[in-house]
């Protein structure tokens, strides 16, 4: 039983691969070919030298040294990124609090710690995305700014076919409890909700890659579960060399009709072959094409984050983390309405600033996913897969000039057609007169929530300064006031987490 929630997991997340994204509906439908993007030439504002960051006032640091704090970047440059749906540092932070540990600060991003939570965002009618863009003022001179995405969803019944290749890590670090009986268990509950046009093959390593079965309709299920049954913990592990024969064996399968997915299920503790992420996906690119997407599902205590992490966002894909049957409800089966089906390809977000009215910005996160201005219309350079119904959040701390009034930023989206690549944008802009007047007062709930998750996330980072000045005592404060205004068992959940980081200091 326990398992069977994590391939509910697994369902959801070969659902979830292609169903990354996020936002909010703009003024006025979402684009659907190459739109006129909002105008973004601002007035030239000579710019000071870089401000410095606001006291932190009461906040309370967790132990050890603050880390170094990400620079804040003069109006006049444009912040450009790829769109990220990873969730995986904030699950697997959740499951080290819950062990009476705190995650490592390196394991933190704030990104993903954000786009784990519901967001309030109005979907667009038609394909592609819908922009949102909201915030609220901290003080006089600061405010948080929210550029929300969101991609529209679609009916389990009307998707296209899938062509699953699961990559099944068997080493002696996935006997432990967690591991491969989780895995297991959840791939026997996949194969029974997969319906009859989707396909499923299994490639299984240890310290050598082995094909259990090659694409099979999901039909077949007697077979499909006979060679689950087969998998048992034995050796090294040798990534590489999984990924190598899973993504031949997509190629090799693959369907243009369908969507093409490898699913890696693994700790991330490799130890034989090419351990780097890099080496690794240099490998798999013939294979790849641009046309089968990753999606790596971390499991255990022990889990290598980084290595998951970069290969997902390097692969076309998303990383998740699952650690039991309650996390695997909540993150998949609850999700599960998230189709295969691709809403966009190579997504790409940039805001610019209005250097009359903001001094500097600095986004929260994102660092992995920064690409230089340029990239932003280069429709060769990747950006992120989104898929139905997802939502992708980024949070921007912005110093404003003083006494200013006028338009504060521009967002926009670009992407690709996931079956023609014809590109096409979305943009929406804010006036700081559209600002609340207070962060924790006026508000959205939702918006007050992304704001306690991000701050959470920098007093777990060890990072000090900037808008957010509370405490942890008051940041579980506030997330108590909102888990009862949302009713939202996740936010309930966050201020738990967050008093448990407190009394680990």
């Amino acid at each position: 039983m326990k398992s069977r929630f994590l391939i509910c997991a697994l369902v959801a997340l070969a659902l979830l691969v292609s169903a990354c994204g996020g936002g909010s509906a703009p003024t006025g439908a979402p684009a659907t070919g190459v739109s006129q993007p909002a105008q973004t030439s601002f007035p030239t504002v000579p710019t000071a030298t870089r401000a410095p960051n606001v006291p932190s006032g009461s906040a309370e640091p967790l132990p050890s040294a603050s880390a170094t704090r990400p620079a804040e970047r003069p109006a006049g440059e444009l912040s450009t990124f790829a769109l990220d749906v990873d969730t995986a540092s904030y699950g697997y932070a959740r499951t080290a609090l819950k062990d009476g540990r705190l995650p490592d600060p390196g394991q933190v991003r704030p990104e993903e710690f954000v786009n784990a939570f519901r967001q309030d965002y109005a979907e667009p009618s038609g394909d592609g995305f819908a922009v949102h863009i909201d915030g609220a003022k901290a003080s006089d001179a600061t405010a948080l700014l929210r550029v929300g995405l969101q991609t529209r969803t679609a009916e389990a019944a009307s998707r296209r076919p899938a062509n699953l290749t699961f990559v099944v890590d068997v080493s002696g670090s996935m006997s432990d409890p967690g591991r491969l009986d989780l895995v297991r268990d959840a791939l026997h509950t996949l194969v029974d909700q997969l319906g009859p046009s989707d396909s499923v093959s299994i490639v299984s390593f240890s310290d050598e890659a082995r094909l259990r079965i090659p694409m099979t309709a999901a039909g077949e299920r007697g077979r499909l579960h006979e060679a689950i049954d087969t998998l048992r913990t034995e050796g090294s592990t040798n990534l590489e060399s999984g990924l190598v024969t899973g993504y031949q064996e997509a190629a090799r399968a693959f369907r243009p009709v369908a969507t093409n997915r490898v699913i890696l299920l693994s700790d991330g503790l490799a130890n034989l072959g090419d351990t780097t992420w890099k080496g690794i996906l240099d490998r798999v690119e013939d294979y790849a094409g641009r046309q089968v997407t990753l999606l790596c599902v971390g499991v255990g205590r022990e889990y290598g984050d980084t290595l998951m992490e970069q290969l997902a966002d390097n692969g076309d894909g998303a990383a998740v983390y699952v650690s039991s049957r309650e996390d695997a409800r909540k993150v998949f089966v609850d999700r599960l309405p998230a189709a295969l089906d691709l809403r966009a390809r190579d997504a790409k977000a940039q805001v610019a600033f209005n250097p009359a009215t903001v001094a500097s910005y600095r986004l929260l996160g994102y660092e992995n996913r920064a690409l230089a201005e340029g990239d932003f219309r280069d429709d060769s350079k990747d950006g992120g897969e989104v898929g139905p119904g997802h939502a992708v959040t980024a949070l921007y701390e912005v110093r404003l000039r003083p006494g200013t009034s006028g338009q504060l930023a521009v967002a926009t989206v670009r992407w690709q057609d996931p079956d023609s690549r014809q590109p096409a944008e979305a943009s929406r802009a804010v006036d700081v007169s559209e600002l609340s007047g207070s962060l924790w007062e006026g508000p959205s709930p939702r918006l007050q929530v992304d704001a306690v998750v991000a701050a959470f996330a920098d007093r777990l980072r060890r990072v000090d300064g900037g808008v957010f000045e509370e405490d942890l005592g008051t940041l579980a404060g506030h997330a108590s006031r909102l888990a009862a205004a949302t009713e939202d068992p996740m936010v309930t959940e966050l201020a738990e987490l967050i008093r448990t980081a407190g009394s680990l200091r």
